[in-house]
């Protein structure tokens, strides 16, 4: 009987080895509902005007809200381990930004970092929400940061995780690769592409197994036209945050990794003199994209910087 019961373990271990393995398609939404329970969140969309917007929602409906943007190429997923250590006090919203993840991708519609900011306060006041902490990572956060400076009576806290908008005193790896004509690092354009994208954005990349890892990369590159466009409305319509920051006067979180190559710790020596009620956090070890890297530890800091600004 034990026999039989170790051989349907194993064969049923084998299937299912196989089904990620050939499959991974089908395994994605298994693992990624499992990781949404984990965290208290579910998936929801809103259409604003012509854009349908996607989202994870969860936490006390009643508590404060926290609105949480990604980064370029990046989606509402990347925010969900970390949200699992702050929806038992918060209600958090997690966004696609339009043209990435779920929410639509319009061809007629700009993706600067402004237009952007105008449609996240859109959305947030179609939810019903009148005032919300935000915090959002690289171009998350140069959005971030426009929306409150832009709308100051509507946001209670600011967070910047690593973000764009800062000419810093040290030009990063990223800028430096750019400016010599190289192909941007934060697109695919070839399958083994995405292997040197989580090596530059992370110090100790996040375990994924590798017909996980493939699939991701097959999104991504089918993503690279779209990407392109964004990041070209990005540096064309660039709006530079320093003067933006001197209108900002809520409590301020400047969190970065130390071994950032997309956007260089050294941008904190530029904002936070310019800002009314600067808090800096710098991560030993730690890459472009720290809730994803080290999410209980960021997750941790952000609390702290929370309870700080609200007492």
């Amino acid at each position: 009987m034990l026999k039989k019961a170790a051989l349907a373990l194993g064969l049923l271990l084998g299937a299912a080895a196989a089904t990620v393995y050939f499959y991974p398609q089908a395994v994605l939404p298994v693992a990624r509902q499992y990781e949404l329970l984990r965290a208290d969140l579910e998936h929801e969309s809103a259409r604003v005007g012509q854009i349908n917007y996607h989202f994870y929602r969860g936490g006390p409906t009643d508590a404060p809200t926290l609105v949480l943007l990604h980064g370029f190429g990046a989606n509402k997923d990347n925010w969900v381990r970390m949200a699992q250590h702050l929806t038992q006090d918060y209600q958090v919203i997690a966004i696609d930004l339009p043209g990435f993840g779920d929410s639509d991708k319009p061809n007629n519609i700009s993706y600067d970092v402004g237009s952007q900011a105008e449609r996240v306060a859109q959305l947030t006041k179609e939810l019903g929400i009148t005032r919300f902490h935000i915090a959002g990572n690289s171009m998350g956060g140069h959005i971030a940061a426009l929306v409150a400076a832009r709308h100051p009576s509507r946001v209670l806290s600011l967070g910047l995780l690593d973000n764009g908008g800062i000419t810093a005193p040290k030009k990063s790896e990223l800028f430096e690769r750019l400016e010599r004509g190289e192909p941007n690092p934060l697109v695919v354009y070839k399958p083994e592409d995405f292997d040197k994208l989580l090596e530059f954005v992370f110090v100790k990349q996040p375990p994924i197994p590798a017909p996980l890892k493939a699939h991701f990369a097959a999104e991504a590159l089918a993503n690279q036209g779209q990407n392109d466009l964004i990041f070209s409305h990005l540096r064309d319509r660039y709006i530079p945050l320093e003067p933006e920051l001197g209108k900002i006067k809520v409590p301020t979180l400047l969190l970065w990794g130390d071994q950032d190559r997309v956007l260089d710790v050294s941008s904190i020596e530029v904002m936070q003199p310019l800002l009314a009620k600067p808090s800096v956090v710098i991560m030993k070890d730690c890459g472009h994209a720290p809730m994803l890297e080290r999410p209980e530890e960021t997750a941790e800091h952000y609390r702290a910087f929370l309870n700080k600004a609200r007492s």
